[in-house]
Order: structure tokens, then C-alpha cells, then sequence
């Protein structure tokens, strides 16, 4: 904890120096042409965490996790080529740090892509459309089911296509066929030592989505409403160096959405379900298929007082359904793929005991912006399994008879960041706490204790 306690106390001096700092550009810095773009960002964290709830393991865990991406994309006109390197490294781990794939990846190509500018339009006229091929980030809409990452160490990428067609209006038509990247190392000791080794496509697991998005739909009624509706497919099969559950999922859904503003209400509303097939395990010789019927929820309704620090209180509920029997022939756990987690539940990295998979959490945020420089925010979930017979998914914790109860606990998280250097240097410190409840307490083999405790502190600049 004192370690923690001088590097929050450093990072806060940071301010005293922000009249003599001022932003840096690397397209600047080299000169760069104005058909190149050049740009990146690196970023320092360090996280510590009183209490593990993860099973298997016990104490308290500590990580200082470094990652520095940098892109370069050259403008032809019609056509772009561009390339991100990604370098992300983790130190002070020890043999109970659940380190992974999502900690560590030193250097490596994040995107390498070709786009195509000028495409017909395909929502109507002075619409226009873009096609990125090959390795590439996806981040679409609420980003709840497909997104770019920000708050991990290591980003997600996938190879494949995805065609963007835009309307003035602010329409948006997305299609996407793609397979992820297996990020590597992804075993100890290689990653406690930072190995370098090439990430690889998962030719074997294929990504598809169509998702079309439409700006003011209710024009007198709600000014301001934005709708979407989406369809997300998973197929996958075993390959050489993979296992999988041979999934082969559907996943439809909607979104309605209205942006916050000062002195209105705003909204959003997110539903989805997933049909499909699956094996029970990731086990070849696992040949029994499952039927697949899940879905997920997540409600948002708040207000933005007009007022000094912009102050906006919501309310949030996040559903995502759990397994209801074990002993079926019917999986019923809607499984968090490819999206977000972070910005709806908790903070994440070494804690996050939260995501959307078994889970029912009602919750109130509060969020301020006292100026251009300030933001902050605080919320609060009361946490509970969806299915008292399925799993705690990130700590690994299963009580198949349901007589451990389904309140997993209380969980508080906070954020406040500041803008160092506009636009350039920013400081950002978190908190998150999570109270056990009867699941938690009663589960065999859970946590010890009755709470665990997280903070971090984290610098990035902008390049």
C-alpha cells in the first residue's frame, strides 16, 4: 500500500508543471508530409489490489503495466495503408497474479490495413462508404458487442473486412466479416518474462455482423433518439493449436439511445438475443451439443443538472442470463464475446469481478465534469447471479445445487482524470471495492474475508 501511496502523491504534483508543458506531436516532431499520419500514445499503470476473490488464489496482488501503440497511415486518396504497433508489458506479477494474454504483449503489429476511401454510398444520395481490409480494431455503436478496448493492457484486433457506409445525417450501416487475433505469449513463465512472439489469426473462429444505426428517429416526439438494430454471428471449430466449445451462435438485438445533455433526460436501452449451438467444454472429445438460449438487457435512464460541474445521476440495470440447470441439454449463460465491460459495470484489469454473463445488477451512477479539464465519476451495483445454479464467471466460483444464495456483493467503483496538458499528458486515479454478499461467502472454495479492495493510478500521453 505505500508503494501506492508515493506514486498517487508523485502523479499529483503533476499539475504544478502544467504551465511549462506543452502537447507534442510526433507528425510535428519529424516534419512528417501531409499525406502521412503519424501518431501514438504511451501509458503507464500501477494497480493494487487488498483481497482476491478469484478462486484458486488469495492475498493481495500488485501490477505495474506499460503499453505504447503507435500508427502510422499513409493517405493515397482513394486508398489508405496504415500500421499500429502495440507494446504492452506487465511487471511486479507474482505466482498469484491471474496474468495473462490481456496483460502482455510486447511488441507486436496491432493493425495492418488497407482502406478503401471512396466507395458508392449505400444509404442513400451524398451517403459515402470505406472498406478497411485486413488486420484491423472494431469498435461499433455502444461497442457492447464488438470494441476497441481502452482501460486493457492489450487491445483486441481481427482480420477480415468491415464496410462503414455513412449519411450526412449521421446514419450509419456497418458490415463485418472478420477472425480474431490469438495474442501471444499466452503462458507463464513467457509471459512473467515479457517474451516477444507473434500474434496469429484464429483462422478456425469467424466473426459476422451487420449493424445499421439511424440518427433523430423520433424527431418531434424525443428529439435527439438514435435507434439501432444488429445481428452478430460466431462460428468456430477446433484447429491445431485451439480448443473451442465449436460454437455457432446468432446474436440479434437493438439499441435506443439518447446522449446526455444539460437539463434533459437522456437514455439507453440495449437488448439481445443469442441462439445457437455449443459443446458443454472446450474438450475434443466433447461431442454432446447444446442448445444455446441467452440474452442480455442493459437500462440506463439519467438526468443532466444544469448546473456547475454538469452533474448527471442515472440509473442502470444490467442483465445478462445465466444457466439456469446444469444437467439440461440447454446453455443458457449469455457470454460476454468480443465487447465492452468496463465502462457499464467496473473498473477492470486486476479487479473487475463483474461482466455480463450470469449476472443481474441494478445500480446509480454520478458522474461530473467541473471543467474542460476534470471529469469523475462514482457508481454503485448491488450484484447478484442471474442463475444461483451457474458460475461467478470471472472469479471461476460454481455452486451447481444453488444453495450458496446468488448475491455476489456490493460493488463501488470511481474514476477521476485530469487533463495534465490538454489534449497531450493526462492523469487519471481509480478506486473499486466489492462487499461480499451470501454467494460470495457461502460458495465452496471462495474468497477469504469479506471485501477486497482495488486502487490504481495511470498516466498516458498522446503523441
Amino acid at each position: 500500500m505505500h508503494r501506492v501511496i508515493f506514486v498517487i502523491a508523485l502523479f499529483l504534483q503533476l499539475p504544478a508543471f502544467a504551465d511549462v508543458l506543452t502537447p507534442v506531436r510526433l507528425a510535428a516532431v519529424l516534419d512528417a508530409p501531409g499525406w502521412l499520419t503519424l501518431k501514438g500514445e504511451t501509458r503507464g499503470r500501477y494497480e493494487s489490489l487488498d483481497g482476491q476473490f478469484r478462486a484458486g488464489r488469495d492475498g493481495g496482488d500488485q501490477l505495474l503495466l506499460l503499453r505504447t501503440l503507435l500508427l502510422a497511415e499513409a493517405d493515397a486518396g482513394p486508398v489508405s495503408f496504415g500500421i499500429e504497433l502495440q507494446d504492452s508489458r506487465a511487471y511486479l506479477a507474482d505466482v498469484g497474479t491471474p496474468l495473462s494474454s490481456s496483460f502482455v504483449n510486447p511488441l507486436d503489429v496491432l493493425q495492418l490495413y488497407t482502406r478503401l476511401n471512396k466507395l458508392p454510398g449505400l444509404l442513400g444520395s451524398h451517403s459515402a462508404s470505406q472498406l478497411m481490409l485486413g488486420r484491423q480494431t472494431v469498435s461499433i455503436g455502444s461497442k457492447r458487442q464488438i470494441e476497441r478496448v481502452s482501460y486493457a493492457n492489450v487491445l483486441n484486433s481481427y482480420t477480415g473486412l468491415h464496410l462503414m457506409g455513412t449519411a450526412p445525417r449521421g446514419d450509419e450501416l456497418h458490415l463485418l466479416y472478420v477472425v480474431p487475433i490469438e495474442r501471444f505469449p499466452a503462458r507463464r513463465p513467457a509471459l512473467d518474462d515479457n517474451e516477444l512472439a507473434g500474434d496469429k489469426e484464429q483462422w478456425g473462429r469467424r466473426i459476422w455482423g451487420v449493424h445499421y444505426r439511424r440518427a433523430d428517429i423520433l424527431p418531434q416526439t424525443l428529439p435527439d433518439l438514435w435507434g439501432e438494430m444488429f445481428a452478430y454471428g460466431l462460428e468456430e471449430r477446433d484447429s491445431s493449436t485451439v480448443a473451442t466449445p465449436d460454437r455457432s451462435y446468432v446474436t440479434p438485438g437493438f439499441r435506443l439511445y439518447r446522449k446526455p445533455q444539460a437539463g434533459r433526460w437522456d437514455l439507453d436501452l440495449e437488448a439481445a438475443l443469442r441462439r445457437g449451438r455449443r459443446s458443454a467444454t472446450s474438450n475434443p472429445a466433447d461431442s454432446e451439443s447444446l442448445r444455446v438460449d441467452a440474452d442480455m438487457f442493459y437500462g440506463v435512464l439519467g438526468y443532466s443538472f444544469d448546473l456547475p460541474w454538469q452533474p448527471r445521476l442515472a440509473l442502470e440495470y444490467y442483465y445478462a442470463s445465466g444457466d439456469k440447470d446444469p444437467r439440461d441439454l440447454v446453455f443458457g449463460q449469455y457470454e460476454r464475446l468480443f465487447g465492452s465491460r468496463r465502462t457499464d459495470l467496473n473498473n477492470t484489469s486486476l479487479h473487475g469481478p463483474l461482466t455480463p454473463a450470469n449476472l443481474s445488477a441494478p445500480g446509480l451512477r454520478l458522474q461530473v465534469t467541473p471543467n474542460a479539464r476534470w471529469d469523475g465519476w462514482i457508481q454503485y451495483h448491488a450484484a447478484a447471479l442471474a442463475s444461483n445454479t451457474d458460475s461467478w464467471v470471472i472469479a471461476r466460483l460454481r455452486d451447481p445445487t444453488g444453495q450458496s444464495g446468488d448475491f455476489i456483493g456490493h460493488t463501488l467503483d470511481a474514476r477521476a482524470r485530469y487533463w495534465v496538458v490538454p489534449a497531450s499528458l493526462r492523469l487519471e486515479l481509480g478506486a473499486s471495492g466489492l462487499v461480499y454478499g451470501e454467494f460470495a461467502s457461502n460458495v465452496p472454495g471462495g474468497p477469504a474475508g469479506d471485501r477486497t479492495l482495488s486502487i490504481y493510478a495511470e498516466l498516458t500521453l498522446t503523441f
